[in-house]
């Protein structure tokens, strides 16, 4: 299995396939617009502006499961835009734990375990893919983008 075998609904509702970032490094982050580290953004857009044309795309999907999200994607995405300029993909809001957790992040726990196991321990895990569609790697919550810069490069 890789991520590319996932379908996703962007922030508007509308489902794709992951397949459409084939080739590419994809750095997918549960995401949170009222949570203490939204700062993250911040770097995140930074990363994305830097690396996107050699190949990395980042895709945001909040989840309300520790109740620090907006009521939608669409509020979501659009509060990541006006505050933090966020540029990358986001998309609807879903769980990633639990029994309803996206089959997305089901994979993507169960292929790079975390403290936790396979649980996601809080808002902004970050897991990166490399270009083969293989989740080769989780970053915590608190481990700020910057400080896995050259994790993400190995991969580009």
């Amino acid at each position: 299995m890789k991520v590319y075998d996932f379908d996703v609904l962007t922030e508007n509702g509308e489902s794709y396939s992951l397949k459409r970032y084939e080739g590419k490094v994809l750095l997918i982050v549960n995401t949170a617009s009222k949570c203490g580290f939204t700062n993250q953004f911040d770097e995140l857009e930074k990363l994305y502006k830097k690396y996107k044309e050699q190949g990395l795309v980042i895709l945001g999907f909040p989840s309300d499961q520790f109740k620090q999200e907006l009521s939608s994607g669409v509020e979501a995405a659009e509060a990541c835009r006006l505050t933090y300029g966020v540029t990358f993909p986001m998309h609807e809001i879903i769980k990633v734990n639990g029994e309803n957790a996206h089959p997305l992040f089901n994979y993507l726990t169960e292929e790079t375990k975390g403290l936790f196991g396979k649980k996601v321990k809080w808002n902004f895990t970050k897991f990166l893919v490399d270009r083969d569609g293989n989740a080769v790697k989780r970053f915590a919550p608190a481990d700020k983008p910057f400080k896995f810069e050259d994790e993400i490069q190995k991969y580009l």
